[in-house]
């Protein structure tokens, strides 16, 4: 009877390790933790346990599949879409190109009346500008470029700027994407073919007001009024604060950018009036300035992937359709093209993308087919963040869905080893359960258990 409610008991503790991810592991030495996934590998049981899961774990080398499970089964695959986005706009433009923005002046005529009621003719400038875009027109870039801007007007003798014009064509009026939320979440910040700041702002609430909570972004009269309607503030180390999107309506967000860049300039020595415009760039509009970001792609892929920013990401899904289909950007270019270029590149006969931030819960992909990804993408795998140690990846989060995504590093006598993997779980799990298993399957590397497999170019299938 004792050693049965012994037995019972270890029965009880075994299953509870087993349904709690044994958290105690991320207290545990290396050497513990090496014995446990080699003993017990518990995370890949539990794993193992979930209906709704994908796993491929692969050797580059050998070429070989060392673990899988629903290999094939389409899965919501949330954030790790990303991966799609940044190979498809690595492979087209290259890991140093630079997205540009085009900078005009006109100039034209006003009526008006002098001295003893004769009817004068006044010259004005006006400031054109052309966005394709560029993602990365932070307030350091903007600054930089205003001062290119102000450099080459005060040499034409332009001192002076009536308004500011936009040309924004390059994207379809008002893109709206699958999955995004009408909340006021940076993550939730639309796309605009001209934008500063993600289409964000970062307020500070103040006894005297509001300012800007970062030095370097100057307050604009949009900014004053998107403040004021910010319901609660969050009690920050120097006061409350809160980063806010600059809304759903895409002329309020460029028109923020106009105010921001006027500001920059005023700043710079050059008058400037307060009006802007919508038009097209002026036949007879002069070329001033050409910028190109001081950002690289690849420069600009490491943050998006590291801080998952769904506004970089739409970015460069919409300007990839922009130039693949001719079309001014849309949702549905962006449907279009990722469905061409991924079923001519793997030849995909099934699959989902119905953008590339990876919100929309239509999504579907197989953890196969990220595996496509990975290995295609190996050219540029130092991009992604360092989740775990020797464990780089692209994570993804959505209600009731976690996704991780990337390589297990291992060195073998001065020889790094490489090992893509993909993990989709489209139901609840512990949290950092896909970290806990991804370090389980990296240790597994270390202790030579998943090489048994390699070696004899096995298949293990849960």
């Amino acid at each position: 009877m004792y050693l049965k409610k012994i037995k019972n008991l270890m029965n009880i503790l075994r299953l509870f390790l087993v349904i709690f991810g044994l958290n105690c592991l991320t207290s545990a030495s290396a050497s513990e933790g090496v014995r446990i996934a080699l003993d017990e590998g518990t995370q890949l049981r539990y794993f193992n346990q979930l209906q709704h899961a994908g796993l491929v774990v692969m050797s580059a080398q050998q070429k070989s599949t060392l673990y899988e499970k629903n290999a094939q089964q389409f899965f919501i695959p949330a954030s790790t879409t990303k991966l799609i986005t940044a190979l498809l706009a690595l492979q087209h433009w290259g890991a140093d190109y630079r997205f540009k923005t085009e900078f005009y002046v006109t100039e034209g005529f006003k009526e008006g009346w002098g001295d003893e009621n004769k009817k004068l003719n006044s010259l004005f400038y006006k400031l054109q500008i052309k966005g394709y875009g560029d993602p990365f027109l932070v307030s350091e870039e903007l600054a930089f470029v205003v001062k290119q801007l102000a450099q080459r007007l005060k040499q034409q003798g332009v001192f002076h700027l009536a308004g500011v014009q936009l040309d924004t064509r390059y994207y379809e009026g008002g893109v709206k994407f699958s999955g995004a939320s009408q909340t006021d979440n940076p993550y939730d910040a639309i796309s605009s073919a001209l934008a500063a700041n993600f289409n964000t702002l970062y307020i500070q609430k103040t006894a005297e007001g509001f300012i800007s909570a970062e030095s370097q972004t100057p307050m604009t009269p949009t900014a004053h009024v998107l403040a004021r309607e910010i319901k609660s503030f969050k009690q920050a180390r120097y006061g409350l604060k809160k980063r806010i999107n600059l809304g759903q309506n895409e002329t309020i967000a460029q028109r923020y950018f106009a105010e921001l860049l006027m500001a920059f300039l005023r700043q710079e020595g050059i008058v400037v009036e307060g009006n802007v415009e919508w038009q097209p760039i002026s036949k007879t509009a002069r070329p001033l300035y050409v910028h190109r970001n001081r950002h690289t792609l690849a420069e600009v892929i490491l943050p998006m992937m590291k801080y998952s920013t769904n506004f970089i990401a739409n970015q460069l899904a919409l300007n990839l359709s922009r130039e693949v289909s001719g079309r001014p950007a849309s949702a549905q270019t962006v449907t279009e093209v990722y469905q061409q270029r991924l079923t001519e590149q793997f030849g995909w006969q099934a699959f989902t993308l119905k953008e590339g931030a990876g919100l929309s819960r239509e999504n579907r992909l197989s953890p196969e087919q990220l595996i496509d990804v990975l290995t295609a993408f190996e050219p540029w795998r130092d991009l992604l963040p360092e989740i775990e140690k020797n464990v780089y990846a692209k994570s993804g989060t959505l209600l009731g869905v976690s996704t991780l995504a990337g390589y297990l590093f291992h060195e073998v006598n001065n020889e790094i080893n490489w090992y893509p993997f993909a993990v989709m779980m489209n139901q609840k799990v512990p949290y950092r359960y896909r970290n806990k298993l991804a370090r389980e399957l990296r240790m597994s590397l270390t202790s030579g258990s998943l090489f048994k497999n390699e070696n004899r170019n096995e298949r293990k299938s849960f």
